[in-house]
Order: C-alpha cells, then structure tokens, then sequence
C-alpha cells in the first residue's frame, strides 16, 4: 500500500475518531463496527487522552507467565520470532486471555515506542484499560483483528498499527491468549494480518503436549508425533502407536531433539560413532522410518517434516522452569536404557544429570521419593533431602530414611 493511500486512511480515521469523542455519532459510516463498539465500551472507562495501559502485579505477571504453557511454546521458536520483529522494526507480544500482556520483544524502534505507553510484560491491554486495539479484538471474537493508526481509542497509540491472531491449544481447542505485531502506521503491509496469523500456528504448533497414555496398546488421544523416550520408548502418530525397530527409534530420537535437520553424516556419527557401518545402511533405516511416518522426513538435511514432541523436551523445560516436582513425575527413567548410539548416551547423561542436579537445590521430599525409586542407586540425593529437611514431620520422610538404611 503506498504512502499517500495510507495518509489517506490515515486521515479518514482521525475524522471518525475525532467524531466520536466530541459529539459520540456521526461515526458509524466511517469505522467499521466492531471499532466503534470497542470505542464505545472504551468510553464508559477510560479518557482518549490516557498515556499508557495500567500495570498488573509484576510478580503475579511472572508466575502467570511462568506456568504458562505459551512460555515454552515461545522459547522454542523465540528465534523466529525475534527475526521477524528485528527484520520488519516490529514489537511482538503474548497475552492472557484476559489481554494482559505476558511477554514481548522489539526491534529497537518500536522497542522504546512500547516502552513508553507500558505495551511491556503486565500491561493491561483489554479496551477498558488501554482503549480500542488489536489485541483486545483478537481475545473478545477469537479471531484475527488489525487496527489501524486513529482506530485506536487512546491518542497515545494513533501512530500505531497492530495485527493480532488468537492462540489456541490445537489439541483442546482452549483460548490461550492472542499475538500482536505492532509498528508504526507507515509501515502497514497488506499481508501483516498473514504473517500474525503464521506466528500464531508457529507457537501453537510448538506448545506442549503432555504424552498422557493408557494402559497396554490403547490409543492415547494426542494428534501428531509423541515420543516417549525416557525409560520405555514408545512412538505415537495421530494416537495411534508405530511398531518401530530400535534403530529406527533412535534415528527418530535424534530428528526430533534436533529440528533443525541433520546432514547424512552427522546423522550416521550421531547414531553410529566409529561402528564400521555404511552410508547405505543408515539411508535404509531412514527410508523404513519415512515409511512409517507417511512420508514426513526430509533429506539434505534430514529433518521432520511434522511437528513432534518429546517427554525429553517436557522434563527438560520443568527443570528450567523450577518446577521439579512435575519434572521427576514426567521423567520415566534413563533415555533409551542400553543405546549405543553415542549422541542419545550423552543426552541421556545430560538429563539424568539435569535432573539431579535440580533435586540437589530443591529436595522436596515427594519429589525425591519418587525420584528414588526410578533411580535405587543414588543415595546421594536422598541423603541431602534428609539433611535438609529431616526435621519436619513431612509423611514422605520415614519411607526416605527406610530408602537410605536399605542400601547400606
């Protein structure tokens, strides 16, 4: 869209909006209507004039956001999105469902233009705390919404143009929140509705997906790829689960916990060291595997073509996330108990050790009840919970003690 096209709208807009808050009419002919309903819910509660959205608790914001599942959905595909904010000088930010804001990033422009109107994690974006926008748009109809410069309620953001998409776990269909994509109104491109829409597939597609199965072969009901290589490995595809040998598995393994592809001989050094095994038999192994998969692995590089989850990554984003309780809980055991595959082993020590570790600060006795069960051997961490907290009167105790004494 060219520039005297924009200053046109631009200016069409304002009149609309100048309209409204002198006489509340003469307006309906000019915004479209969900803009002038949101203008008038804006009305009752706040002035055009206000300067910035108010600020929610910035501890309540930071625990939200930490047991949020959209926080892991984005730091899996954080690179993206700081690409296309510091590619197009754009301000991307999550909400709740309640559109306060949980997380955003800018290119460096918009950064500070965000900055001075609180569009920072806590702000409260809803259109009785900050006036008409796109993000409020996108909670209240759960569709994408665009708005445009002086469509926007509070004067401080008529330089603004905001696209939002909603978020929606794919597997529930639960409202999660929106996200926005914001700059400045000179730089409103025809597909900015387009590309909020493809972040927001992009995160839902990375959220997780806990692997909640049923006993013996039932189905789980999980679309999509679902790996579960901790202790048992097992391989399930739109809840149904493939019958795969261990090579295949371990291949599977390693595509999945590197997204970004593997070539052909990083592949082969990955799944076989120094084995004397050729190229052939490693292609053969892939090519069952693309079978299996209806045809979802790509070469040069080889990489999934669908989107898949680990139980690796889930207790990998608990323990960084501080939640080491549901971390132990999802933790089956060693990752793929025998594998001679070099890059699996030093995975599967990678997460033992994450683990571990994690029990080490934080010994909740629960926690490592369960924890010694999986692991009989390591005394060590059920010693330091006892120091820790051995005298309480927590009911987990006696069986830790009991746990201790019997492997003397």
């Amino acid at each position: 869209m060219v520039r005297s096209d924009l200053q046109e709208r631009r200016i069409s807009a304002a009149r609309a909006w100048t309209a409204f808050v002198e006489s509340g009419d003469a307006a309906e002919d000019f915004v479209r209507p969900e803009i002038l309903s949101s203008w008038t819910r804006s009305a009752t509660a706040i002035r055009p004039d206000v300067r910035e959205a108010p600020l929610a608790d910035e501890d309540e914001t930071r625990e939200m956001w930490r047991d949020s599942p959209l926080q892991v959905a984005v730091e899996r595909v954080e690179q993206e999105l700081r690409c296309t904010a510091d590619d197009g000088d754009l301000v991307i930010a999550i909400t709740d469902p309640d559109t306060r804001v949980l997380w955003t990033y800018g290119g460096r422009v918009m950064r500070h233009k965000a900055e001075s109107v609180n569009f920072v994690p806590g702000g409260r974006w809803d259109d009785r705390s900050a006036g008409t926008n796109a993000l409020d748009l996108a909670n209240r109809t759960e569709a994408p919404a665009m708005v445009f410069g002086p469509e926007h309620y509070a004067e401080a953001v008529h330089n603004w143009v905001c696209w939002a998409a909603p978020l929606h776990d794919p597997v529930t269909g639960k409202h999660l929140g929106v996200l926005d994509l914001s700059t400045t109104w000179d730089r409103t491109h025809p597909i900015g509705l387009a590309t909020a829409r493809v972040m927001a597939r992009l995160i839902e597609g990375a959220l997780p997906k806990l692997p909640t199965q049923r006993g013996g072969d039932e189905a789980i009901e999980q679309p999509g790829l679902v790996l579960t290589l901790l202790g048992t490995a097992e391989t399930w595809l739109d809840g149904k689960r493939l019958l795969l040998n261990r090579r295949q598995t371990e291949i599977l393994a390693l595509l999945a916990l590197h997204p970004e592809g593997l070539s052909l001989e990083r592949l082969h050094a990955m799944v076989y060291g120094d084995q004397a095994v050729t190229f052939s038999t490693l292609k053969a192994e892939v090519s069952h595997l693309r079978h299996a998969l209806g045809g979802q692995v790509a070469s040069r590089p080889y990489r999934l073509l669908m989107p898949v989850v680990t139980d690796v990554e889930q207790v990998l984003a608990l323990v960084r996330h501080g939640r080491v309780a549901a971390a132990v809980e999802a933790y089956g055991g060693d990752l793929l108990p025998g594998t001679n595959s070099p890059a699996l082993a030093e995975m599967a020590d990678y997460v033992a050790v994450a683990l571990r570790e994690a029990l080490i600060a934080d010994p909740q006795p629960d926690a490592v009840l369960s924890y010694s069960e999986l692991a009989p051997y390591d005394t060590e961490v059920v010693d330091v919970c006892l120091r820790r907290v051995g005298g309480s009167a927590h009911p987990a105790l006696p069986l830790l003690r009991a746990r201790l004494a019997a492997s003397r």
